[in-house]
């Protein structure tokens, strides 16, 4: 996970001593972690011997994700969240004491709120999320909401960027139009299945099983929109393609390169439209969520009083498609786990001069694609880590053998034969993205 350049205020009135804490929140992974040491990248920190509530666990975690990791220690402690839900509740809460480009400098988050399924829980599942925790202690309804606002598009009512994540429910205001949902695949991340790409209103015509290797996800703690490598250079030549633009940096599209233009010139009328296609509750129909070139073309540096420079809001991954900041600063997200479900509205902060820069609309027939786009094939985490594990002690027993074959004299070693002979058919164990 790269950082979206994002914070929400999930007003986690904390521990014991009411610190305030602005919480990084992220649907790609499933710890709670808070800064727990003094950090020069961070303006306030949690302070465990302070806090009347705080029971240490003693369990040391670390957590990578594709940008950045950190190391802590696992503990509980007691927090109110003053916002639409009373009471207080005891939480797994890790507190981090050491960090590796993870506060980042001129960010302003103290800590990470981790809002995927315990399967990702570090360091195991047995660690009950923070979320489930508050299904559990507060009966709240096990579905969570989230409206991000970037850069240039004003949250609603306040004028200022941000967002809004909503606990429990759905919040009317946050969001324009219809809900269109699509199933929860697996619960680990949240993996969706996506069926096909347009630009510019072209369909890719790849294999729609290109668009899921190995997962689609939906997370919110990743910046760009990223896509498996041969989709990403599809997606390039197309843009390329349909552009207006005769010819163009191979660095922009890597993100190496920013490109710029005149501030009075509006760069986005050069651009096609994206759209992604998910596949509908019902699953004869499917829907499109559509970004406009204001999302995916992202004012980033100004220079001088003329000129203003713009990144390539999409990139390459090597094991996943995931929709990101890019794609999810133009809805409301739904993520309905009681009924494995993520859904999608068009949200009212995704407007640039008054102009919405994202779309929804539907249904579509999913005759042109396959029945199943996923893999029905999926090494979670923990399997991995089993097999991992399981691995290296076979390695170990096949060296030990070998060890004491060596040390045993020439006349007590056996004569192996043809019958004798096994053959071991091993098979790699992938390391997962995050």
């Amino acid at each position: 996970m790269d950082w979206a350049k994002k914070k929400f205020e999930v007003l986690i009135n904390s521990f014991a001593m009411q610190i305030w804490l602005n919480i990084l929140v992220d649907t790609g992974s499933s710890n709670f972690a808070v800064a727990g040491v003094p950090d020069p990248d961070v303006t306030s920190y949690f302070n465990t011997e302070l806090s009347s509530t705080y029971k240490s666990q003693g369990i040391e975690v670390t957590v990578k994700y594709s940008q950045g990791s950190w190391t802590g220690v696992l503990g509980t402690d007691v927090i109110t969240i003053p916002k639409g839900i009373d009471g207080s509740y005891t939480i797994n809460i890790a507190t981090i004491l050491e960090s590796e480009n993870f506060f980042l400098p001129g960010v302003k988050w103290h800590g990470i709120l981790g809002l995927a399924y315990d399967t990702l829980a570090k360091p195991s599942s047995s660690v009950e999320t923070f979320f489930d925790s508050l299904v559990r202690q507060a009966k709240i309804p096990n579905i969570f909401s989230l409206q991000m606002c970037g850069a240039g598009l004003p949250v609603s009512g306040s004028g200022t960027n941000g967002g809004s994540l909503v606990l429990g429910g759905i919040e009317p205001s946050l969001y324009k139009g219809n809900i269109w949902y699509t199933p929860i695949k697996e619960e680990w991340y949240y993996q969706v299945e996506i069926l096909k790409l347009e630009v510019g209103g072209q369909n890719l015509e790849l294999d729609c099983r290109e668009y899921n290797a190995d997962k689609a996800i939906v997370d919110s703690g990743t910046t760009l929109l990223r896509l498996p490598q041969k989709v990403f250079t599809a997606v390039v030549q197309a843009i390329a393609r349909t552009s207006l633009i005769q010819e163009f940096s191979s660095g922009f599209w890597s993100g190496s390169q920013l490109a710029c233009w005149d501030k009075t010139e509006r760069p986005w009328s050069l651009f096609p439209k994206l759209s992604i296609y998910m596949r509908d509750e019902n699953s004869s129909r499917s829907f499109r969520i559509s970004i406009l070139p204001q999302l995916y073309i992202q004012p980033i540096l100004g220079i001088g009083e003329n000129l203003q420079c713009y990144r390539f809001g999409i990139s390459s991954s090597t094991n996943a498609l995931v929709i990101g900041a890019t794609v999810m600063e133009g809805f409301y997200v739904i993520f309905d786990r009681a009924q494995r479900r993520v859904g999608f509205a068009v949200s009212p902060c995704a407007e640039v001069d008054g102009s919405p820069v994202s779309e929804i609309e539907g249904p579509f027939t999913t005759t042109d694609v396959a029945s199943n786009c996923v893999s029905s094939i999926t090494f979670h985490e923990p399997v991995l880590w089993i097999a991992s594990y399981a691995l290296m002690s076979l390695c170990g027993i096949i060296l030990l053998i070998l060890i004491i074959l060596l040390l045993i004299p020439p006349r007590c070693q056996h004569r192996y034969t043809d019958n004798d002979v096994v053959n071991d058919e091993s098979s790699l164990v992938r390391h997962r993205w995050k």
